[in-house]
């Protein structure tokens, strides 16, 4: 089935990998489950039913057309800022503000796609700013103006701006060097972001005492911290064929996507603590919204896209 993919080599190889992976805990979790069942082995089912489901994704994404990256991206921002927006509870009198924000979301990607860099660059954060009031001021709106403008902004930054450049990594230009081609970077992000959650998480079960974030986030550690930096490192240095860089140049790079990643978190904690809810939506089993998994990648593929983009490019 690979070979049919339009995928590399070795993005195959770490597919595999990964595929080995998730079904070597499916056995292990379903199995000790099956034998000598406890209360905890439901959450591990759940992540690992989870993992499935973005395996599955992320392997439609990359290995397929490029217009159903595109548009699984763009579903998947629709779905984060609804999921997002429907919590903030904004003023009827803003709907069609709220619809203006919607309509920026296919816009955004189309610019992705059509490799207009400067366009993707600037019409979030510059033009939206702009035509997000425009409709209200026509109108004659004042009432909580600046909650719904700031928020709005906001939400369009986080689940729109900054998730379509994981989409626009696959309309950069092909250089020699880049053997594995977007479908490798892609991979790489998305696997070494998932597997640093994976380390905070059993790291700061293991070892986790002192926390980061009582507040924000009580189980955040800082044993969980330095547990998912070793672990991307590691799992980066393994997966380093995946990009046209130096083993140094991977290894830093998997401690940055580790350290956005766990800010990235730490960030839609502190809009959920603040909202006062736990979960974002409940479209995944066992971990909430589709905001809930993104929220490593909202920060982590910033740092990737930009840092890779000077590496290769400049």
């Amino acid at each position: 089935m690979l070979s049919l993919l339009a995928i590399g080599e070795q993005t195959q190889i770490s597919i595999i990998t990964i595929f080995s992976l998730i079904m070597f805990f499916t056995l292990l979790f379903y199995g000790w489950d099956y034998f000598w069942p406890r209360e905890f082995l439901h959450v591990l089912k759940q992540r690992v039913n989870s993992w499935w489901i973005i395996f599955i994704i992320v392997l439609i994404m990359i290995g397929t057309k490029r217009e159903v990256l595109f548009f699984m991206m763009a579903l998947i921002s629709l779905i984060s800022f609804r999921e997002l927006t429907s919590k903030l509870n904004f003023n009827t009198s803003h709907r069609k503000t709220l619809l203006i924000a919607y309509i920026a979301i296919p816009i955004q990607y189309y610019f992705a796609y059509s490799k207009f860099f400067i366009a993707f660059l600037t019409f979030i954060p510059v033009g939206m700013l702009v035509l997000l009031p425009f409709r209200s001021i026509l109108e004659d709106l004042s009432k909580e103006s600046i909650k719904t403008f700031s928020q709005l902004h906001w939400a369009l930054m986080l689940t729109v701006f900054s998730l379509s450049h994981i989409s626009y990594i696959a309309s950069l230009p092909n250089v020699e060097s880049l053997k594995e081609g977007s479908p490798g970077m892609i991979f790489f992000l998305i696997v070494i972001t998932q597997l640093n959650d994976v380390a905070q998480f059993v790291s700061g079960k293991l070892f986790g005492k002192r926390k980061i974030s009582p507040l924000i986030s009580p189980n955040k550690t800082w044993a969980g911290l330095i547990g998912g930096v070793l672990g991307s490192v590691m799992f980066g240095y393994v997966f380093r064929n995946l990009l046209p860089l130096t083993t140094l140049q991977v290894m830093l790079l998997s401690m940055l996507i580790a350290i956005a990643g766990f800010f990235g978190d730490l960030n839609i904690s502190a809009i959920k603590r603040d909202l006062k809810i736990k979960d974002m939506g409940d479209l995944i089993p066992g971990h909430g919204g589709i905001l809930d998994r993104m929220d490593s990648l909202i920060f982590s593929n910033l740092v990737f896209f930009y840092l890779t983009y000077y590496w290769i490019y400049s």
